[in-house]
């Protein structure tokens, strides 16, 4: 009998990009995939790879007790009914939800990965510091769960997790990110003419957009030859969304170009000379995984998550946090040596193949699977 492998996230379309090499690995080793998350374009595309999608009504903001006590209810009936051989959780409130209901239902593996820290960690507003004590205290139990491991994305927030006491040290595992597709994100020629920056992310105030706002600002003051792009969609139901007007205004004022969600990112990174990600804290993100696969030099801010991704003065350049000066300093620095771009984009390369290239990270997810199930009888 296949063991049935159940994917619980928010959203279908951030199975499809992150988790669908995971997903059809574990296909192809004789899983039952099963994913459970809101449905929305994505839904008839993850059924056709043969998996079977279970939609669920998430708020990823939603704070009603109410509403989200009966979306605990409905998770505990999901993994009641469908009684999997292993849960792979991601982000913290399928964590939860999904951990409270694997316990009453037997589930005998539980995965959870934390693809960064989010809203709850990051932000210093009073409604972050009052959620961050009561999750964090949920954190504890639900991470040291028997039969789990939680897989973190860079070695900060292991570490701060550990050291924090969230999660016991023999329960947490390192696997870096979700992979990059290397040989579809292949390094290009850069084109010739005015160089494009590129920053592709959710449009979030703590991806950095306001300070690469400010910094492309600062540069066409300085008369820069340059074009500077946003590559993303906004997220309403993210408390730290830029609002689709101040995004219209900053198109219309001419500071940026605003692209919008793309699904060509392999062409977007084609036509750019450098990109750019100045976020607040990250997991690892993808976009430089595959700015770095593509050859493109990169400059970040020295944040957990961007720092595992670009190394200073080798494949690119990391600045302060909430610093546009110094983004501004550092893009204006690449964007005058098209030499420096070239080393940089070259050693960025052989570090996303490496590193960062899908068959590793599946390879040791899948690892962490059969671990679990393997010893999920002796564990303490």
């Amino acid at each position: 009998m296949k063991p049935k492998l159940l994917f619980l996230q928010t959203q279908d379309y951030t199975f499809w990009s992150h988790r669908l090499p995971f997903a059809r690995a574990a296909l192809a080793a004789g899983y039952e995939v099963v994913v459970a998350a809101h449905e929305g374009a994505h839904g008839e595309l993850i059924r056709a790879e043969g998996m079977r999608l279970i939609p669920l009504p998430w708020k990823r903001s939603g704070v009603n007790p109410f509403s989200e006590l009966s979306m605990v209810r409905r998770i505990c009936r999901l993994y009641a009914d469908e009684r999997p051989d292993v849960v792979h959780q991601v982000t913290a409130k399928p964590i939860l939800y999904g951990t409270f209901a694997a316990a009453l239902a037997g589930v005998p593996a539980v995965v959870n990965t934390f693809t960064g820290l989010g809203f709850v960690f990051i932000s210093e507003g009073l409604k972050a510091r009052v959620l961050r004590k009561a999750v964090s205290a949920a954190l504890r139990l639900a991470l040291s769960r028997r039969g789990s491991r939680t897989i973190f994305q860079n070695k900060d927030d292991l570490a701060l997790f550990v050291g924090g006491g969230l999660v016991p040290s023999r329960r947490a595992v390192l696997v870096r990110g979700s992979g990059v597709d290397v040989w579809r994100f292949g390094p290009k020629r850069e084109p010739a003419g005015v160089p494009l920056v590129v920053l592709p992310a959710r449009m979030l105030w703590d991806k950095g957009v306001g300070e690469f706002v400010e910094a492309a600002r600062l540069l066409r003051a300085k008369g820069v030859s340059a074009r500077f792009a946003l590559v993303g969609d906004a997220d309403a139901e993210n408390p730290a969304a830029v609002p689709p007007g101040k995004l219209a205004a900053w198109k219309a004022e001419g500071a940026v170009e605003w692209w919008g969600q793309r699904s060509d990112m392999s062409d977007v990174y084609a036509q750019a000379a450098v990109v750019c990600l100045p976020s607040y804290r990250e997991g690892l993100p993808k976009s430089l995984m595959e700015a770095a696969s593509c050859g493109r030099p990169m400059v970040a801010t020295d944040v957990p998550g961007c720092r595992e991704v670009v190394a200073h003065e080798e494949t690119g350049l990391l600045v302060p946090v909430r610093d546009a000066a110094a983004l501004a300093a550092a893009l204006e620095r690449l964007l005058g040596d098209a030499a420096l771009r070239a080393r940089m984009g070259a050693a960025a390369r052989k570090l996303a193949v490496t590193a960062f290239a899908e068959e590793i990270v599946v390879g040791q997810t899948l690892g962490v699977y059969r671990d679990l199930l393997k010893g999920a009888a002796n564990e303490y």
